[in-house]
Parts: structure tokens; C-alpha cells; sequence
């Protein structure tokens, strides 16, 4: 068994998911809080926290290049992300990695990992982590925004492979659910992500080779604009 099939009978269900997100794209503003701040002369600092997609995804590297070119010296950015790690990792770290760099924003994604079987975290428990880590997040550093990500599809990861994601639907839909509830600003990927894996799969394998990990023309092509988007910028 692998992922794919599950993955192929999923999509239609993510594109309407999207939807289900709503409440929380109706709760946040045109621009995100901290790009607000931006606007008005404030210094900001931003903390990338999540999974190899954060620790080495381009995004990061993308996104605060944009912010500096337009804002300067007000945008300082640290990325806290940890290859191969989860969210019990998150909570773990959270103090070492995100509070004591006293952020003005947090992008937190870890639920491509959460899935993973061999970590064996359910889906409840890994929504629980998140919501410890936004708990915490929250009472030690108030007015901090937090902003959720949900990345991309993982492909033809067998059972039995050290990169099995058998959950990684339900772990996402988690994301949507907190981010629903909570009222925080979440940038799911996945629509994007599930449009050009239906219309143009060997277009979707050359941005996602290892069928984990974009490289960077995937970032720059179906990740930041997205992002850029919902971000306000």
C-alpha cells in the first residue's frame, strides 16, 4: 500500500476543505498583523518554526528577502525550524527556539511530520501540541500574531517506509480546525499544491523530486504566491 492512491482519492476533499478554512480567512484582516505593524514603522521580528520545510525550505529565505526589501532594517527573522522533527519537538523547544527571540510573529508547520508513522503521534495528540504551543505562545508573549501553515502532498511513500504519512490528511485538516477556532491566519498550501498534482503531475514531480520536499522553484511558484497573498504583501 502506498500513499499515493490515498492521496489521489483525498484531492477533491482538500480543494473543498479549502472552503472549510473560511471562517478562519474571514476572522483575519486583508494583511496579516505583523505586515500592518510593518506598514506603520514598527520593527518586527519573525520566527520560522516547523519541519525541514521550514529549517531548509526556501520559503523562508524567500519571504524575508521580500520583507527587507521593503521594510529595511525593521524586519529581523530567525529560522527556528528542525529537519525531520515533529511537534513534540515543538512544544520541547518552543521556549529555547521561538519565546526567548521575543518574535512579534511565529509561522508555525509541523503537521507534514505529525503524520509520520514512525513518530507515532495521532492526530488528536498532535493538535493538542499545536495548542500547547499556541497556549504558550500567547501567555508569555501577548500580541504576538501566529500564523499556520499546511504545506504540500507527500508521494509514494510505501508502508513500511521511514517517511510514511498515513495520517497526514487528518493531522492537516487539524490545522484547519485550530486555526478555525482559535481565529489565527492560516496559509494552506494544499489547493495549490492538489491543482497542479491533478493537472500536470510531471510538472508537480519536477517542483517535488523526492516527493517530500519542493525545491525552489516550487517555493517560488506555488508557495509564495499564496503566502505573499495572505500575508497582505
Amino acid at each position: 500500500m502506498t500513499q499515493r492512491p490515498a492521496l489521489v482519492l483525498t484531492l477533491a476533499a482538500v480543494l473543498l476543505s479549502a472552503g472549510g478554512s473560511a471562517r478562519a480567512e474571514v476572522a483575519s484582516s486583508t494583511s496579516a498583523h505583523f505586515v500592518r505593524r510593518l506598514q506603520a514603522g514598527e520593527k518586527q521580528t519573525v520566527v520560522y518554526y516547523g519541519t525541514s520545510l521550514t529549517a531548509a525550505g526556501a520559503w523562508t529565505r524567500l519571504l524575508t528577502e521580500r520583507l527587507q526589501a521593503t521594510y529595511a532594517d525593521r524586519i529581523t527573522a530567525h529560522n527556528s525550524g528542525g529537519a525531520g522533527m515533529h511537534s513534540g519537538w515543538g512544544v520541547d523547544n518552543l521556549q529555547q527556539r521561538v519565546i526567548t527571540l521575543q518574535p512579534d510573529v511565529v509561522f508555525i508547520e509541523f503537521s507534514i511530520n505529525d503524520a509520520v508513522a514512525r513518530f507515532n503521534l495521532s492526530p488528536a495528540r498532535a493538535r493538542a501540541n499545536l495548542e500547547r504551543m499556541i497556549d504558550r505562545i500567547q501567555a508569555e508573549l501577548p500580541g504576538c500574531e501566529i500564523i499556520l501553515q499546511i504545506m504540500n502532498p507527500v508521494l509514494d511513500k510505501p508502508e513500511g517506509d521511514s517517511g510514511w504519512r498515513p495520517t497526514l490528511a487528518e493531522c492537516q485538516q487539524g490545522y484547519r480546525e485550530v486555526a478555525a477556532e482559535r481565529g489565527v491566519l492560516l496559509v494552506d498550501h494544499m489547493p495549490a499544491w492538489s491543482r497542479l498534482l491533478a493537472e500536470d503531475e510531471p510538472r508537480f514531480r519536477s517542483y517535488v523530486p523526492d516527493g517530500v520536499h519542493p525545491v525552489e522553484a516550487g517555493w517560488r511558484e506555488v508557495v509564495m504566491p499564496e503566502l505573499l497573498r495572505r500575508i497582505g504583501l
